[in-house]
């Protein structure tokens, strides 16, 4: 495998991939090229406003300022001496390459080290804010010796961290052993890889580190005039990576360090610029906006997939070294439909791109070039090593859905999007050969229908007809149809078993109900959020109301992520308040679990390990009070909280390829306004009590038809219509709603 830098993946060869894919320009697209409005000082002020601020000094990675571009990740916190600033360095390519080790030791992401900050005296005080808007992290630092400011940054295209500090500050570099941190299973005969080299080349210094089976990565750095520079350059199997990362050093010390800035500016506030979310609550406000940061920063469509980590590396708690498949990149990524930021969407791209690993997931026995499956832990390559998806009935795991899941989330980016190519040249292939590995081992019973042998509900029990599984099968037979007619796929779909039931709803399996506490959502799938049976199908409101409820009256194993996940399902439900109520406790950062909470700049800490899907899962939570899309309806504004009487949205993406912007207050929606990307068909359950006017941009009259509670516009592609209350001409700008109440920033405020 030869590994390509980031710039190749762009320019060369990595482009062509992406772009046959996704069509040219959408897989690595920029913000600026998408989306139907323009920046505003709102967006602006919004996303400032959400800022988060030190007022101390933080010890570790749960209480620090974050940077990063998808790539290189920095965080910032105590060293290990008075007079010291400790930046940790990471980066989501830096991994070994031994897969005859399972992927979390084989190919496990790999620590790189941490720069230090000397001051000449102890640190006494700190006031730092990590902007967000311009993704830097400025401030001051005070010690018993005089005081010195700085702004630093990860360069959004150079991968390049880039710091200006006025003050008497000496900068140095710390590497780590290059090892595998995970001890569970981890194999006698495991050996860390060589000690790094250290050394210097026309004024760059460097730490080099080799790996055992080839290539490996550089850490280069350099001061000059108060500037700073240190970039991480890996490859394998080459050996470029000590004179690649030397080269990228300089080449940023040669830009004035205000071109720099403004190029990385440039990006990202056009970033935020694409969609908008404001709350009277706060703290939900600020929050979610730090999700979006931090997505921005985790992942691009032209990064690799978001592991456990994101692109950092935890100094304390670091078992979780690769990705995982069985829930947690798959809950990650949902928050960037919504939000608009297709541009980060690295799942269609990886399974795309590395889709001829997929059949080396399933057991040499099923090798028959018509099964794929993707197998956790696995790297950012999808290979998992020696280890292979469960065979049902015979030796079952819960890696076999994982695959479809992730298909779950392509098909979400297609329809979120309307782009074709993501269909056919992404999803079909992968998902008609996901869905053959599973059916194989479907089996006629008795009564008619087809059966699937034991598998695994995900972090729970074993079970013949697992719900899980079945309601994955069932959605990706049905996805298939949709494509395409085929007689197989069509007796799976009308024979496949329906899931078993008793008095408290759906259970596990036919042969395990849900009797204890259960923090995963498996066995709810088919409600959320593959949304087979929804709330709007009445008949299926008591199994819906029965299931919910049950899981969610059991908390003692929750972790984060179940918090948020319950929350969307009460939203999907129409209950706001029980859903603002989950939010909330997860974010007023009570105790989740027996060892898990909220940290203080919004990662997540279980069990002592940086987990990032939860309080991603919870961002997209907020989505879901504001827009749904299941089911051919938009929704706007279907699931708030009576204690929110006023909201404002702006170009929030939905099913259709519609970008939605609406305003609420008094309690009541004022406006929705509607654009059409594709020309897909409009059915609009608006919100608006009362007559209603239905105009184009420019004030004249379309036509509409009423359903039920919706109505039905024909719009082209193109087109916009703005919905309002008979008699009102609405300023359909975005606003930022006044406060509800007060709450702190996030950070060490």
């Amino acid at each position: 495998m030869t590994e390509l830098s980031r710039r190749t993946f762009l320019y060369g060869t990595g482009a062509a991939v992406g772009a046959s894919a996704l069509g040219a320009g959408t897989a690595v697209a920029s913000p600026e090229t998408s989306g139907h409005q323009g920046h505003s000082t709102v967006h602006r002020d919004v996303v400032r406003d959400a800022r988060m601020e030190w007022k101390q000094l933080p010890k570790n990675w749960g209480d620090s300022p974050f940077l990063a571009n998808g790539f290189l990740g920095v965080q910032v916190y105590a060293g290990r001496t008075p007079n010291e600033l400790k930046l940790m360095l990471s980066h989501s390519e830096v991994q070994d390459q031994r897969e005859h080790w399972e992927a979390a030791i084989g190919l496990s992401r790999l620590p790189i080290g941490h720069l230090t900050l000397q001051f000449a005296g102890a640190i006494t005080a700190v006031d730092w804010t990590l902007d967000l808007w311009n993704a830097e992290l400025t401030g001051s630092v005070t010690t018993t010796q005089g005081s010195a400011t700085f702004t630093m940054l990860v360069h959004n295209a150079r991968s390049t961290f880039l710091a200006s500090v006025k003050g008497e500050v000496t900068w140095g570099f710390q590497p780590l052993q290059s090892s595998t941190t995970r001890q569970i299973r981890r194999p006698a005969d495991y050996t860390a890889n060589p000690d790094p080299t250290l050394g210097t080349a026309n004024g760059v210094s460097y730490a080099a580190q080799p790996l055992h089976a080839g290539g490996g990565y550089t850490t280069a750095w350099q001061t000059r005039n108060g500037r700073f520079a240190a970039h991480v350059a890996y490859t394998h199997p080459a050996n470029t990576h000590t004179s690649d990362a030397i080269h990228e050093v300089r080449q940023a010390l040669a830009i004035p360090f205000e071109v720099l800035t403004l190029q990385h500016r440039r990006w990202w506030n056009a970033y935020f610029a694409k969609s908008l979310v404001s709350v009277p609550d706060k703290l939900v406000q600020r929050f979610y906006w730090a999700q979006l940061y931090k997505m921005a920063a985790a992942t691009r469509a032209d990064a690799p997939v978001i592991t456990e980590w994101g692109p950092w590396f935890p100094e304390q708690g670091n078992s979780w070294t690769a990705v995982w498949w069985n829930l947690n990149v798959q809950i990650s990524y949902p928050l960037i439909n919504g939000s608009n930021h297709h541009e980060l969407d690295a799942v269609t791209t990886t399974l795309k791109r590395f889709e001829h690993h997929l059949e080396l997931n399933v057991n040499p026995a099923y090798r028959d070039g018509n099964s794929y499956a993707i197998c956790h832990p696995g790297d950012r390559t999808l290979r998992s090593g020696p280890r292979y998806c469960g065979v049902p009935g015979v030796a079952p795991n819960d890696h076999t859905g994982n695959l479809l899941w992730a298909c779950h989330n392509v098909w979400l980016g297609y329809r979120h999007t309307m782009d074709e190519r993501i269909l056919k040249d992404v999803l079909f292939p992968i998902l008609t050969k996901a869905v053959n590995y599973y059916v194989r081992f479907l089996v006629e019973g008795a009564d008619g229908k087809l059966h699937l042998p034991e598998t695994r509900s995900p972090e729970y029990a074993n079970s013949v007809d697992a719900t899980y599984d079945l309601s994955l099968i069932r959605w990706g037979v049905k996805t298939l149809l949709s494509i395409e007619e085929n007689p197989r796929w069509r007796d799976v779909h009308n024979r496949l078993t329906p899931y078993s039931q008793d008095a408290s709803g759906v259970r596990i399996g036919r042969d395990k109900a849900l009797e204890d506490s259960h923090r995963h959502f498996s066995h709810l799938l088919w409600f959320y959020p593959l949304r087979e049976l929804t709330w709007d199908m009445p008949e299926h409101r008591d199994l819906i109301t029965k299931t919910v409820d049950l899981w969610t009256s059991r908390r003692e194993a929750w972790a984060g992520y179940s918090y948020g996940a319950a929350s969307a399902m009460y939203s999907a439900m129409g209950r706001p308040e029980d859903a603002l109520s989950f939010l909330r406790y997860f974010l007023d950062r009570k105790q989740v679990g027996s060892n898990a909470v909220l940290t203080e700049n919004t990662f997540y800490r279980e069990g002592g390990n940086l987990a990032i899907e939860s309080p991603l899962m919870s961002g997209q939570a907020v989505l879901e009070m504001m827009v749904q899309s299941h089911n051919n309806v938009v929704r706007v504004f279907p699931s708030v909280s009576s204690t929110w009487a006023d909201a404002s949205i702006s170009s929030l993406r939905t099913q259709g390829a519609f970008l939605v912007d609406a305003s609420r207050s008094g309690g009541r929606t004022d406006w929705v306004q509607v654009h059409s990307e594709a020309g897909a068909p409009l059915v609009l359950d608006h919100g608006i009590t009362g007559e209603i006017d239905v105009r184009d941009r420019r004030g004249r009259r379309l036509d509409y038809k009423t359903r039920g509670s919706a109505i039905e516009i024909p719009l082209r592609r193109g087109q916009t219509a703005v919905i309002a209350r008979r008699g009102t001409r609405p300023d359909v700008s975005p606003r930022d709603v006044t406060p509800n109440g007060s709450s702190s920033r996030w950070g060490l405020p």
